[in-house]
């Protein structure tokens, strides 16, 4: 347990714990914002940010001898896409519903390539699976953009051609080796695997509100706010785990977990279309 956490806590966190504080408070500063809420609401990023790496490395670790990690880790980041999934169609409104998910598919990306820049394997991961990751990341950022500009009258279709292009691009995706341990490591056992999903789901549900509380009362422009920070810090999730398999030495498993989430982002507004036209 204390690898995982010091694995989970680096100088790349603390610059960007830094950044969270001197932008929230600087903005309440600059447009008269409420400076102790928006540090209140500043620590509470940063407390988000701190469980869900924490829980990203117990999962890895009790995952790392398991054959397709990529996958599986694609599939488990996308647990607070899908909460914020069902809070918009319980409310009715499907733009809203679809719009956590479908927006991630612009950030993933950006931030699997800031991953590999700072673990210092860009090169290696541009030149792993080239031609199924750039088509992928484009074809699922095209589905995601594409769903704002139709009308309500061609949600279906956009479901039916969602589905029929997402679906071979995942069943096509490349196979992971079978995991080697090396001389003298120690499995990690799974017992904090349940509780760790459990954690990263609700807290990156969370952190959307908490973001959304700061920047109230922080007074930042809604532009900056809307893209640059809230959709970059509710991907920290994908972030953390691309670190973490890079860290690794496993770029296709980074890899994976972008280009995954990314189809399962499209396969939840899928769904989320689907319930909303029922």
């Amino acid at each position: 347990m204390k690898q995982i956490l010091t694995n989970s806590l680096s100088l790349i966190d603390l610059l960007v714990w830094l950044l969270v504080i001197g932008f929230f408070c600087g903005s309440s500063l600059l447009f008269g914002g409420d400076l102790r809420l928006s540090f209140l609401g500043a620590t509470g990023i940063i407390i988000e940010m701190l469980l869900i790496g924490i829980c990203i490395e117990i999962i890895i670790e009790a995952l790392k001898m398991t054959r397709g990690i990529g996958t599986i880790t694609g599939f488990i980041t996308n647990g607070p896409e899908a909460l914020c999934l069902v809070v918009g169609l319980v409310a009715g409104d499907i733009l809203f519903a679809a719009s956590t998910p479908l927006g991630s598919n612009f950030m993933n990306p950006l931030l699997l390539y800031i991953a590999a820049l700072l673990c210092s394997c860009l090169w290696a991961v541009l030149r792993c699976r080239p031609v199924y990751s750039l088509l992928t990341i484009v074809v699922t950022a095209l589905f995601a953009g594409g769903f704002f500009f139709i009308e309500p009258s061609a949600y279906f279709w956009w479901a039916v051609a969602a589905f029929a292009v997402s679906t071979p691009l995942f069943l096509i995706r490349p196979g992971e080796p079978d995991p080697v341990m090396e001389e003298g490591e120690i499995p990690q056992p799974k017992r904090w695997l349940v509780p760790a999903v459990i954690i990263l789901i609700g807290a990156g549900y969370l952190l959307d509100g908490v973001v959304s509380f700061a920047s109230e009362h922080s007074r930042a422009p809604k532009g900056v706010i809307g893209f640059f920070v809230l959709a970059a810090l509710t991907s920290w999730p994908e972030f953390k785990s691309c670190l973490a398999l890079l860290n690794r030495g496993n770029h296709l498993a980074a890899i994976l977990n972008i280009t995954v989430s990314n189809l399962t982002n499209i396969w939840l507004a899928l769904l989320g279309v689907i319930i909303y036209l029922i």
